[in-house]
């Protein structure tokens, strides 16, 4: 039986990358420089600090802590008003979250996004699915550190090795497999790159979607580590 999951949220329960790509170029364009494709990269899964850095130091800009304070903000405001427009979900999402809470599976979402922004999104997923949220200020360091997972499985009472973790980018599934987890990831292209332990889901299941997985699937998945 697996005795925790543990779910990233961008890009893994909800298709919201495309909207963090509108707030990212923003803010790269309002810091001087427009990001390139490679570069926005860089900055999926990571923490606010390490995405306004990366378009900082693209830009030629001298970041300072008042300057990342004020495009905290901006982006914050950013998400809030694209995600008030729609949060689409990631297929077959909402049926396995509500069958895997119905089996007792203790589940948790770990983000890197913080709460200011990230609150709207566990309201709009389902917070009385989850036994907890963590987001990516609730410890001194987010993604690719191990914090937020140690954290998570510390909330759950779990060693972090009988947790299973969903995670899409590279940043998210490092996190994972530093703190110990059992990973499974779900990268949106090619050109991710996996850490090693790491399992893809396309491998195991035959698509890198949640449309068709049951309860025994990740059962299944879960003692294939």
């Amino acid at each position: 039986m697996v005795d925790a999951i543990l779910w990233d949220m961008d890009g893994t329960l909800v298709d919201s990358e495309p909207l963090w790509e509108i707030a990212t170029y923003a803010m790269g364009e309002r810091l001087g420089r427009k990001l390139t494709p490679e570069v926005r990269e860089k900055t999926i899964g990571g923490s606010f600090h390490n995405t306004f850095t990366i378009c900082a130091q693209h830009a030629g800009f001298n970041p300072t802590p008042e300057r990342e304070a004020l495009e905290y903000q901006r982006t914050v405001d950013t998400m809030n008003e694209l995600f008030a427009t729609g949060l689409p979900f990631n297929p077959g999402v909402k049926r396995l979250l509500k069958e895997l809470h119905a089996a007792g599976i203790p589940m948790l979402i770990v983000t890197n996004t913080v709460r200011d922004v990230a609150e709207g999104c566990f309201r709009a997923i389902g917070e009385h699915l989850f036994v907890d949220t963590l987001a990516g200020d609730d410890v001194a360091h987010g993604k690719p550190a191990p914090d937020l997972y140690l954290e998570a499985a510390r909330r759950v009472g779990v060693n972090p090795e009988r947790c299973l973790v969903f995670e899409d980018s590279a940043t998210g599934m490092q996190a994972a497999r530093t703190a110990g987890c059992r990973v499974i990831g779900l990268p949106a292209h090619a050109d991710v790159p996996i850490p090693d332990g790491v399992k893809l889901l396309a491998d195991i299941h035959g698509e890198n979607s949640f449309a068709t997985v049951t309860v025994e699937d990740i059962e299944r998945f879960y003692a294939s580590f």
